[in-house]
């Protein structure tokens, strides 16, 4: 009770509200603006998507992993969806058709993720994530979803709208002057300051965003909220899309390593076999009722990592705090309308700084590998191609079978794969050793 009524966790509540808020706002915008969806329609799945986000990251600190670990929607499986969406669309799939097949897809992962938690599947799926594995993702995962933050700190919109779009030059400045006071309070400011720089920047955006640009509405103006049974479209029948979900939905679980492991050393403790197990049972649930509900599937949040690094906040009561008031956002339509006019350049910005610290968190995983001249390849081999990919038009991909064009049109799916695939098939730490040796 005590710690309930220190405002230093009502603070520190409010600067993971903030957090947790940019990182899933922009999510149902823009999965909704994908769709094609009817403006009502993306403003209650923005409501919903505050109260299931709210309440899994209170339930996973309660009686889930028991830390101060965002679980949200995948920032993997929202890669993945507007992905799809950009080659379903270049090769003429109607909206509902993928849609409907995504829906399938992310009900098949949720029972896949339910059933690794329940029989205990999750620490022998670890063992295969070795950290050669670890920095694979970590660093791709950054690169894609920098790739979209940026795109908003340029002013570019998200969803289909950005196939002709230009960079927005007035916006463009502020979004950087905005990163830039964030890097200079994480890095310049005293301790007790530096923590909420994250909080800072967008405060300070917003109010400079709101006097420069005279800001108006990004999600129209508040209705009833309604809850609607797959808003994007009935189940449907696409083996191609619904193999990748699944994929991606079972690659998703490196998520929940990353975020477990990643923070280890800063609980100092060593995530147990129980704690994989409930982790994986709750984020079942609500990627199933993600599925449902037409929203971006959920996990762990690696980025917890960069924020816990910047913030030093690792209690849970503010955690569990800034989660309620995230939940009561959606439970109050005014109020959720209120929080949804921040400028998606100014969230953009200040989480794109938050994810620059998975280069840290890329780096520390690598470390932990052997190197030489030959082994290189184990990582060298995923990641440049991984980057590769993310950078290459959707058209480029025309010419292969639908049924597997999803899945190598991804990046990061194709990098974790080939991660995966090379790390465990071959034993890489035998071979370079002697020549190295011998050029010493």
């Amino acid at each position: 009770m005590k710690e309930l009524l220190k405002s230093s966790n009502w603070i520190s509540g409010l600067q993971w509200l903030f957090f947790i808020f940019t990182n899933i706002v922009v999510i149902p915008i823009t999965v909704g603006a994908a769709f094609d969806l009817p403006q009502g329609k993306i403003v209650s799945m923005l409501q919903l998507s505050f109260i299931v986000t709210g309440l899994a990251c209170i339930v996973q600190a309660l009686v889930g992993h028991k830390r101060a670990i965002m679980e949200g929607q995948s920032g993997l499986w929202w890669g993945v969806i507007l992905a799809l969406g950009t080659t379903a669309a270049a090769q003429g799939m109607p909206l509902d058709v993928l849609g409907g097949s995504l829906t399938v897809g992310v009900i098949i992962s949720a029972i896949l993720t339910f059933l690794i938690g329940i029989t205990g599947l999750g620490p022998h799926l670890a063992k295969l994530f070795t950290p050669a594995v670890m920095g694979v993702f970590m660093f791709l995962f950054g690169c894609q979803i920098i790739r979209i933050f940026l795109k908003g700190m340029l002013g570019i919109p998200f969803g289909n709208g950005a196939d002709n779009a230009h960079i927005d030059l007035p916006i463009s400045l502020l979004s950087i002057i905005i990163a830039i006071l964030v890097i200079v309070i994480s890095v310049k400011a005293p301790v007790s300051i530096r923590r909420y720089g994250l909080l800072i920047g967008i405060i300070v955006g917003w109010i400079a965003y709101s006097l420069i640009f005279h800001s108006g509405n990004t999600t129209s103006e508040s209705g009833s909220f309604s809850l609607d049974l797959f808003p994007l479209g009935k189940p449907a029948w696409d083996p191609g899309i619904i193999i990748t979900a699944v994929l991606a939905g079972l690659l998703n679980s490196a998520n929940t390593f990353g975020a477990l492991k990643g923070t280890e050393s800063m609980y100092k403790v060593k995530t147990t076999n129980s704690e994989y197990r409930v982790s994986f049972v709750i984020t079942g649930i609500f990627t199933f009722i993600a599925g449902l509900f037409g929203l971006v599937p959920y996990s762990p949040y690696v980025s917890s990592i960069g924020f816990l690094s910047q913030t030093g906040i690792l209690k849970r009561m503010p955690f569990i705090l800034g989660g309620f008031m995230f939940l009561v956002m959606g439970l109050i339509p005014p109020l959720g309308h209120f929080f949804s006019l921040l400028p998606l350049s100014i969230g953009s910005a200040a989480l794109f700084v938050s994810y620059l610290l998975l280069l840290n968190s890329s780096f520390a995983f690598f470390r932990q590998v052997k190197f030489n001249t030959i082994n290189a390849y184990r990582s060298a081999v995923p990641l440049f191609v991984g980057i590769i990919i993310m950078t290459l038009p959707a058209s480029y991909f025309e010419s292969i079978p639908s049924v597997i064009r999803p899945l190598l049109s991804s990046g990061l799916l194709m990098g974790i794969i080939l991660a995966l695939l090379m790390e465990n098939l071959i034993k890489w730490d035998r071979y370079g050793v002697e020549d190295d040796s011998k050029k010493a």
